[in-house]
């Protein structure tokens, strides 16, 4: 596999009113990225409401992906609970011309079984036509993979890297430093860039990266110097005011920076006057909005 770029955003997913997903949104989304220099996108992740694409949207996304920046780097999110459902997921993704697929920790049946989700992710990654990320995200399944389990995982040759959402950047560096040379550690949490980068990390995989991408940037590139902690503060402050209203506050801040967010999909409602007040003021303030 290729090396990842280092930043790369959970790319939202455009959706008209009704719920459709709006392609052309999403390739003009990609294009728009890339004359940004973010050369890599993660398509269905949390930000990207994976939990609620339907079979067949991810090999339509990544396609479009493909088509957009046909010399980015494309990884598909895996939201599946059940093994088979997961196999079905990353066969789209191969499908339609993917780098690599993220998989979700799944948590329905198997919550604190350490074997079965281990198992789970041995077994995708045996598999899976593609290499395989881990994907902790406990604020969306209320779950996290142990670090143990991402340290052992990490020695299966399909297993090639993870984004960990958690937001704590000491987990983040100890998986990365124990993992075999060659593992891509991601940081998940704006917050948790900087630090983590600076401990090992490979670079980062945010929402904030789809309304901030130079920022986050510039964050990455100078974490462990003594610049670091403008950018990171910066980052922190926007990112904290915008991202804890959700994945439609989201979408509204890649609106107004430039991209097309579309409305989210039901149960996911778009935000009110008040938090989109409070959206734009955190722009404004980051020099932002368009």
């Amino acid at each position: 596999m290729r090396p990842p770029p280092r930043l790369m955003p959970a790319i939202i997913t455009p959706f008209t009113e009704s719920g459709t997903i709006d392609h052309e949104a999403h390739r003009s989304n990609v294009a728009d990225l890339w004359e940004r220099e973010v050369y890599g996108v993660v398509i269905g992740g949390s930000t990207g409401e994976g939990p609620y694409l339907e079979p067949g949207e991810r090999q339509m996304l990544a396609a479009d992906a493909r088509k957009a920046a046909p010399d980015g780097f494309v990884i598909v999110g895996l939201a599946a609970e059940s093994l088979r459902a997961a196999e079905a997921m990353a066969a789209e993704a191969a499908e339609a011309g993917a780098d690599a697929v993220l998989a979700m920790t799944p948590t329905t049946l198997v919550r604190h079984r350490i074997d079965l989700v281990e198992g789970f992710f041995s077994d995708l990654a045996d598999a899976s036509p593609l290499p395989v990320f881990l994907y902790s995200v406990p604020r969306v399944t209320a779950y996290e993979l142990p670090t143990e389990s991402a340290i052992r995982l990490a020695a299966h040759p399909n297993i090639v890297g993870m984004k960990d959402s958690g937001g704590d950047p000491v987990r983040c560096v100890s998986i990365a430093t124990s993992a075999p040379r060659g593992f891509w550690m991601f940081a998940g949490a704006s917050a948790a860039v900087a630090p983590s980068v600076a401990g090992g990390a490979h670079g980062a995989v945010t929402a904030s990266a789809n309304y901030a991408p130079g920022l986050v940037a510039e964050v990455i590139a100078a974490a462990g110097s003594p610049e670091a902690a403008a950018p990171h503060d910066r980052l922190l402050r926007l990112s904290g005011a915008i991202e804890r209203h959700g994945v439609a506050a989201v979408k509204y801040a890649a609106t107004r920076t430039g991209l097309r967010g579309g409305h989210p999909r039901r149960p996911l409602r778009p935000i009110g006057v008040t938090e989109a007040a409070e959206v734009d003021a955190a722009l404004e303030e980051a020099g932002l909005l368009a």
